[in-house]
This record gives C-alpha cells, sequence and structure tokens, in this order.
C-alpha cells in the first residue's frame, strides 16, 4: 500500500473550483516506492500572503462566536475529517495533501488587527483565533505570528478566545495569564482521543495526548479558563472514550468539555473514505454507515444546527452520554464571561504604556 506517512489525507483531489488541473507524472519512481525502499514524504511549502482583512465574520448559528482570525490558511497538522480542507480550494490549491503541505502565511496580521482596533466603527467582541486552520501550527514556533497577536490584543485590552490542537499554546502563557487577569481571554483545546495511536492516524503532526494534557494544567494552573472541546466524535473510532476523556481533563484543571460530531461536507467524504479504508479496513464499511445514519443517510451534510450534532438515535446516545459525563466529572459548571467594557481605542502607539 502507497501510504504517506507522517500526512492525514493520502490523496490529493482535483479542485472543483478549476476547469483544469495538472498532476506531476512521477511513474517513474514508482520503483522506490515498492517493497518499503522509499516513503513518500512530500515536504511543506510555506506562501507568504498579504489579506487586506484579517478578521472574519462569523455567521453560522452553530458557532459559538461572532469573530474568527486566522493567521494561516492550511494546516501542517493533517486532520483527516477537518472541514477547513475546502476553504484550500478557494486559493487555488486541493483539500487533500495540498491542504497539508501549502500553508499560507498572513504575516501583516498584527498590523492589520491594530488597525481594525484604531477604527472607531469597531466595537469590541470576542475574537476567536482559529476557528479554520489551527493557529498553533508547527510554524508558529519560528514566526510567532499568533503570539504578536496576542501581544496587541493584550495592549488594547480586547477579549480573545484562542482554540488549537497544539500545546505549543502553553508558550504564551504570559500573555495569556494577563489577558485572563481582566476577564479577557480563554483557551479551547481540542482533544479527539486519549489514545496516541489513534491521534496519529486522525491527525498525524498535532502534540501528543498526554503533552495536550500536561497543557490543561498548566493553562489552568495559570488562572486561564480553559475548556476542552472532543472535536469531532466519529462513532467506532473515539466515541466510545467520551466517560474516560472527561474523567482525564477534569483531572487536569479543564472548566468545560463541548463536542461536536463528525461532518463531511464538499471534497471531505472522497477524502476520508480513502484514509479510513486504508487505515481502518476492518470497520470502514460500519464507520462510513453510522455516519450517515447521523446525517440523514448522507455523508454530507450542510444542515445548520443539525450538521455539527447529528440526528437519530445514534445522535441521542453521544448527546445523554456527554450529559452523563459533565455531570458526574462537574464540568460546566463555572461560566467565564468576558469584560468588554476595557477595551481601549489607541491612536498613537507611541504614547502607549509599555506591557
Amino acid at each position: 500500500m502507497d501510504y504517506i506517512k507522517g500526512r492525514g489525507a493520502q490523496i490529493n483531489p482535483d479542485n472543483r473550483f478549476l476547469e483544469h488541473s495538472y498532476e506531476k507524472d512521477l511513474s517513474f519512481l514508482q520503483h522506490l516506492y515498492q517493497a518499503g525502499e522509499k516513503e513518500r514524504k512530500p515536504k511543506t511549502e510555506y506562501i507568504t500572503v498579504h489579506p487586506k482583512t484579517i478578521v472574519n465574520k462569523v455567521d453560522s448559528p452553530d458557532i459559538g462566536f461572532s469573530y474568527s482570525l486566522n493567521p494561516y490558511q492550511g494546516c501542517e497538522h493533517g486532520c483527516i475529517y477537518c472541514y477547513a480542507r475546502n476553504s484550500h480550494e478557494y486559493w487555488g490549491y486541493s483539500a487533500g495533501t495540498d491542504f497539508e503541505t501549502k500553508i499560507l502565511i498572513k504575516e501583516n496580521a498584527a498590523e492589520l488587527l491594530k488597525e481594525k482596533f484604531k477604527s472607531k466603527t469597531w466595537k469590541p467582541v470576542p475574537i476567536m483565533l482559529s476557528g479554520n486552520t489551527d493557529c498553533y501550527q508547527p510554524i508558529e514556533r519560528e514566526l510567532k505570528i499568533t503570539r504578536s497577536i496576542l501581544e496587541v490584543c493584550l495592549k488594547y485590552r480586547h477579549p480573545v478566545g484562542v482554540i488549537t490542537k497544539n500545546a505549543m499554546v502553553v508558550r504564551d502563557i504570559d500573555l495569556l495569564s494577563e489577558l485572563a487577569k481582566m476577564k479577557l481571554a480563554k483557551v479551547v483545546i481540542s482533544l479527539t482521543s486519549l489514545k496516541d495511536k489513534t491521534r496519529s492516524l486522525l491527525e498525524p503532526r498535532t502534540s501528543a495526548v498526554g503533552v495536550r494534557l500536561n497543557a490543561i494544567r498548566s493553562l489552568s494552573e495559570a488562572g486561564i479558563p480553559t475548556m476542552v472541546m472532543m472535536a469531532p466524535i466519529i462513532p467506532s473510532i473515539n466515541s466510545m472514550e467520551i466517560m474516560k476523556l472527561a474523567e482525564k481533563i477534569a483531572e487536569n484543571g479543564a472548566t468545560d468539555l463541548a463536542y461536536t460530531i463528525v461532518r463531511l461536507n464538499g471534497i471531505i467524504p472522497e477524502i476520508f473514505s480513502d484514509w479510513i479504508e486504508k487505515n481502518f479496513p476492518d470497520r470502514a464499511e460500519k464507520v462510513l454507515n453510522q455516519i450517515k445514519e447521523l446525517h440523514g443517510g448522507s455523508l454530507n451534510d450542510s444542515r445548520f444546527k443539525t450538521r455539527m450534532r447529528g440526528e437519530g438515535e445514534l445522535s441521542n446516545q453521544i448527546h445523554q452520554m456527554f450529559a452523563l459525563a459533565k455531570r458526574k466529572y462537574k464540568l460546566g459548571l463555572e461560566k467565564h464571561p468576558y469584560d468588554l467594557s476595557l477595551f481601549r481605542r489607541i491612536k498613537d502607539d507611541k504614547q502607549m504604556e509599555l506591557f
């Protein structure tokens, strides 16, 4: 089996929005991949882009925030189920391996955010970092674009949230804890499984399970409200881990637990189906049928209010299990509202006090 180790998608389907597509003819290299002589290891390419705006309005009723900010497009984490894969097609790339190997970098993100905060028309409202692709994916360690955005939020005292699968977030505890003291920051750690083998197949370049649990503890001990998103629930892959995961995150100081049901929109059904046939051939048909059961008989579900929660008996069972887990481990009892009154519009950065 020709498998790309260290990547989620194993195929690179054509971009649906392009009339023509091309593919390099690598057939002359085929003999190198046989008998395990050489693995396919596509390198990651980083491409600088220069957007004119950086804050995105979120209109979906399924999402618990109104604005998002994504310093990167494409995501090297390679989560096979990621709904954001489809967005890479708008940039002219494939939602498959392109999504993981062609990362667009918004180097001017912090400056654009400053201009937004200086605008007379801007009113403070929580902005979620990520929402589409992870703001702490591997290249952030070098570029520190996310850190520069948090610095802007701290300077202007603007509310911000972070959702990530990467423990790199603890690097910025100094900024997040200062924001949290003013009720201006929350962190969501996305944790799909407690089994590293499952994690490495579902999301190959994310932080290991134990490292993420340690990150939850470190953030919580620093006074930063930290919840966990078990996203997505995939029947017969991680659906049996709900209670144990709730127990482990509670032990490490998480304040709440939420979830979404796997949803496969756009080209994702093709990418996911190929992946599961290669990784779980013994249960591939069962998993795909259960996903269809959750979405009215289809893998592809775009209906608001049902696409992320599912429907039917299986959906009800998952919902009840989460409710029981939250009660048992006392998750979701605390509320941490943002303080929007502290925002200050700074016209001249030179006159601004230093933090």
